[in-house]
């Protein structure tokens, strides 16, 4: 209960949605276009730092809301936590001299009270458990992350197989065809955000056994929708993720390859193409990766056994 109603304030406070004035105009045909003036609902994007112990790690373009767990599924995905243990609290700030309430895996508060006037709810700062190594300040991103293109190939192949502490490789994890190409339109009815914008990605992590939906993320970036469902997973103790398909709402990245692997997810699907690096990626660790997931078809590019062909019937 705690958790959910840490959620709700969460997102009540994060600046999801904005109204904007626009000129809406319609064709008429041969009567000629027309033009309204209406209000339309904008998805926001504003930047996040993310700090460790103080330091600056990165910044990422995204939708506010779920902080923590985009932090928290970052770090996963850089390979500085595995468990909850490790994740001690965070805490939004808005620069030096200002503070607020701390964040815990538990209870997701958010950080400082309005009355500093210096929290803009767009600096985050994460404290690591006693004993967890802090990020290879090497690592570190001097120039911000966009919304577009999530890490840009700042890590190789070679990284990834090496710094993961899962191996999808062995994960027995077997799906119906019919099943996972009726994932993308599961998770489209849970775009909410989307039903207003028509502006964000979207990732939801189903249990490949029941098919149960267990987290739906929204966000202006895809990979951010990622890391913000990988984070629920590891702030929930839930790491690694096996017998679990990742479905996203767009193209599969070498990035969203990278982050299912680094929580131990052995099945990637997107409504979309994949890109070569992907590709070669999903093979090397050992991840099925499904593309143009949609309809009654879809492509798999690696390990095509996981899936269990079938009759496919429409989604």
């Amino acid at each position: 209960m705690e958790e959910a109603k840490a959620h709700t304030r969460e997102d009540a406070m994060g600046r999801i949605t904005s109204r904007k004035k626009v000129v809406h105009i319609a064709a008429a045909g041969h009567a000629g276009s027309r033009a309204v003036r209406r209000l339309d609902s904008l998805a926001v994007e504003e930047p996040l730092e993310i700090r460790v112990a103080g330091e600056p790690l990165t910044v990422t373009m995204r939708t506010p809301g779920h902080d923590v767990e985009l932090a928290a599924g970052f770090l996963v995905s850089e390979g500085v936590i595995i468990h909850r243990e490790q994740f001690a609290s965070a805490i939004h700030c808005g620069g030096p001299g200002t503070g607020g309430a701390a964040a815990t895996p538990g209870a997701y508060a958010l950080g400082a009270s309005a009355v500093d006037g210096g929290n803009t709810y767009n600096v985050l700062d994460v404290t690591l458990a006693p004993g967890t190594p802090l990020p290879d300040p090497a690592r570190a991103r001097h120039s911000y992350t966009t919304s577009a293109c999530g890490v840009c190939g700042a890590a190789s192949i070679e990284q990834v197989s090496t710094t993961s502490a899962f191996d999808v490789s062995e994960d027995p994890l077997v799906v119906d065809a019919d099943t996972l190409v009726a994932l993308p339109e599961l998770l489209r009815s849970q775009q909410n955000v989307f039903d207003k914008t028509g502006g964000l990605h979207a990732a939801g992590l189903y249990d490949a056994a029941t098919g149960e939906l267990l987290v739906v993320r929204e966000d202006v970036g895809r990979h951010n929708a990622v890391d913000k469902v990988v984070g629920w997973a590891v702030l929930n103790g839930r790491l690694p993720l096996t017998g679990t398909v990742l479905q996203v709402s767009g193209r599969a990245s070498f990035e969203l390859v990278q982050k299912a692997v680094m929580a131990g997810i052995p099945m990637l699907s997107a409504v979309s193409a994949p890109s070569s690096l992907a590709v070669e990626m999903a093979e090397s660790t050992g991840l099925t990766l499904a593309g143009f997931v949609r309809g009654t078809s879809m492509n798999v590019y690696s390990r095509p056994e996981r899936v269990r062909e079938g009759v496919l019937t429409p989604a």
